[in-house]
Order: C-alpha cells, then structure tokens, then sequence
C-alpha cells in the first residue's frame, strides 16, 4: 500500500469483490465499492454513520471540528442549517463575477508572460487562481497586504498538509518543526478573520461576501448563529475545500482536453457559440452543456475528494454481511468511479458517458464526486459553477497542447488527487 496505494486497492476489489475488509496501519476496516453501498451508507441509513473514523481523527488539528470533518449528530446538524443558505443558487450566482474577473485577470498575465513555445506548469498557476477566487468570495475584493501574506502562508500550511499523507504518517499532534509551523500559521489565519470579523462588526460596514453571510447567518431551528470561534474554524474549512478540490480539478481538466484534441475542437466551438466572444455570466453555465459534459467526466476520472470514510453507531447490515457497531468503513471514490459494471472502458476519458440519455441508464450513486445525502458538500453548486466558467474561458481564449515528455501523469492520492508533478502545457494563443 504505501508503495502503491491505489494499486493496492483496486487488487483488493478484483481479487475479493465490493465489500472486504482490509487492515490499514493496523485499523480494520471495511472497504466498499458499490453504488448501493454508498447509496445505503450516505443516504438510507446515513444516521448510524458518523465521521468518527481514523481518517478524520488523524486531520482534526487542521479542521478542528469545521463543516467537513466534523463527527456529526445536532453539532453538525446546527453547522449545516447555518451555513447552507449561503450556498443555495442565487448566492452562487453573486460569486459568479469574482470567478470571471479572477480568470480574465489570469488570461491577461498569461498573454503577456508566455508564449506559444512556453511550457507552462499550469497546476502553478490554476492554484493561485483557485486561491484568489476563494479568498475573494469569502472576503470580498479589498484583503490588502495582509490578506496576501495569509494566502501565502495557506499555501504553506497546504504543503505541509498534504506532505502528512505520504506515508509514514507522522501525527499532526507530535510537535516536529513542521507541524508546530502548521499551528503557527492557523493561528495567524484565526488572528487575521477575527480583525476583520471585529472591524465589520465594530463599523457596521456590510459586505457581500461569504464572510459576512456566515457572520449574521442565523440557524432557523435554534435561532443562533455561529460563535466567533466555529466561524474561524468555518473559515479555514471554506478555504480548504475551495482551494485544494479546485485547483486540482482545473489542473486536470487542461490535462484532459490536452490529451483528447477531439474533444478540445468540440468545446471550443460551444463556447464560441454560446459566448460570441463575451465573458460568461451565471446565466451561461447552464447552456455550456458540453463543458459541463467534460467538467463531470474529468471528476469521474480524478475526483479530487477521492476517499472518505465513516464509522457505524450501531450494528448494521449491508450486502448480506454483518457490520459490526463502531466499525471503520472506507468509501473509495475513485475505484467506485471506475467500476466495470457500471462503467463501460472505465479508464478510458469520455464527455458523451453525460449525456442525458447515458446518465438515465446508470444508478445515481455510481457518480459521487461530492458526496451524497445530507452530509454532500456544501460547495458542490459553487465548485461546479467555478469549473465551468475557467474551463469556458481558457478553451476561448487558448489551444492547450501537452508538450511530449509531460503526456503520462500519474494521479498522486494525498489529501485530495494531485496530478503528480504537476500538468504541463504550452498555451497557444486562439
């Protein structure tokens, strides 16, 4: 497993079927692969699962009870009620400005810092974009200075994190250099939203961002809102999941269209239809159908959340087999999407497996990419949104070709699926 750890788990469903169990760093646990499975643990009987598993516990000091990793149960549920209404659609929409100015201002540097010849670490520079579109929805457009040093230190904190998932895991609670720089830096980022919480607060300035939504958002069952300490734990939470699964996805989307030429002239020319030129608004994600088709395929492909897990309260059932209480369960994302029953060629990259017709014919929980039931992320509209309108604008605005020697990228499963060694393009000017 650690010299191979997708490897070792995809051997494991060919050699002993959908549900098996398997022993990792000494934990047993049960690995399940079949959208029924998923279906039964998410969904149907998602109240006797909660987050109380190894693999949450072991990233705890950096989510810190947040949104994502939090166990579960009314803490949870009281999180969730609060912050779900600034995620619904027309919320989305508002955002979808801060998406498009990020993207052209990235285009313009592109124009005047590279050239046709260039090859382009674009995993780089994606990750910047990603950033800057999260911190400017949660912030809004003016973070200053200081908002730049925490961006930069967020990608510190990122490296360090996604270094503990190479394995030895080393505890993020044993004190080595790197890790005490980790609590350093979340510190500093608790220190930098509880200022701007306290000067919002203080000068009674409204803002439309994330940050204030989540300020005065209110719970309508309890009538509460988030304390000061959960909305800088929410904070860190919103900048995680908006980081690391965008900028990963993004990279792998230039990789795909690179690789398929095919499907790249087929993008291009919806986008030229659709946009004749213009930046997109929220309005055109909709009928950027094919985009859409290649965003949906390079997640079932790479889906960033590759794994999760959970862990049963009571005793349960499932495939005819007994589950005992308490027990660890590992949902692999990334095999479920590539499940031959289900998948015809599943390693093989197609937009068309979306289309209405071929997405009618497949069970609903074979595609998870953010999850399912009431624990799916509550970025999914926002992310999709996100995806949509940078591949939309890049395809308009450049030809991506894979120059050779940087054709083969293997998938690095850390944190969330990295393209190893980052992706590699030269952009050719349309």
């Amino acid at each position: 497993m650690r010299r191979d750890q997708v490897g070792f788990l995809n051997q494991m469903i060919k050699d002993y079927g959908d549900i098996v169990w398997i022993r990792v760093l000494g934990i047993k646990m049960a690995m399940l692969n079949h959208p029924d499975y998923f279906e039964h643990v998410l969904v149907r009987n998602h109240e006797n699962y909660n987050k109380n598993t190894f693999l949450f516990r072991a990233i705890a000091p950096i989510l810190r009870g947040g949104l994502i990793g939090n166990v579960g149960g009314e803490p949870w549920r009281h999180q969730r009620r609060t912050m779900q209404p600034s995620f619904h659609r027309p919320q989305v929409a508002g955002f979808a400005e801060n998406m498009t100015d990020e993207t052209s201002q990235m285009l313009r540097r592109w124009d005047k810092q590279y050239g046709p010849d260039d090859i382009v670490n674009v995993s780089t520079e994606l990750g910047q974009l990603a950033m800057r579109i999260v911190f400017r929805s949660l912030f809004g457009a003016k973070v200053g200075e200081r908002g730049k040093a925490i961006e930069d230190m967020f990608f510190e904190a990122n490296q360090i994190a996604c270094a503990f998932f190479r394995f030895p895991l080393i505890p993020l609670s044993w004190p080595t250099p790197s890790h005490r720089r980790l609590a350093e830096i979340i510190r500093t980022m608790d220190g930098f939203v509880a200022d701007i919480i306290r000067h919002r607060v203080e000068s009674g300035e409204k803002h439309d961002d994330l940050l204030d939504a989540m300020i005065y958002a209110v719970d309508d069952v309890t009538g509460t809102g988030l304390s000061n300490e959960q909305l800088h734990r929410e904070v860190l939470n919103l900048i995680i999941g908006g980081y690391e699964t965008t900028s990963n996805s993004v990279s792998w989307l230039m990789y795909t269209i690179g690789q398929h030429p095919e499907v790249q002239e087929r993008l291009q020319a919806e986008v030229d239809t659709v946009l004749n030129g213009r930046v997109p608004t929220f309005d055109d994600v909709l009928k950027l159908k094919y985009t859409r088709m290649i965003v949906d395929e390079t997640l079932r492909l790479y889906t960033p959340a590759w794994q999760t897990m959970r862990s049963s309260i009571d005793e349960d059932e499932i495939g005819g087999y007994r589950i005992p209480p308490k027990s660890d369960l590992y949902l692999n994302i990334y095999a479920l999407h590539r499940h031959p029953e289900f998948w015809h060629n599943p390693d093989a990259f197609d937009p068309d497996r979306f289309a209405p017709k071929e997405v009618a014919k497949r069970p609903r929980h074979v595609y998870i990419p953010f999850g399912s039931g009431p624990r799916i992320c509550i970025g999914k509209h926002f992310a999709l949104t996100e995806l949509t309108i940078i591949l939309a604008m890049i395809a308009q605005a450049y030809h991506v070709v894979i120059p050779d020697g940087y054709r083969n990228v293997e998938p690095e499963p850390l944190i969330t699926l990295h393209p190893k060694g980052g992706v590699h393009v030269r952009m050719v000017r349309r």
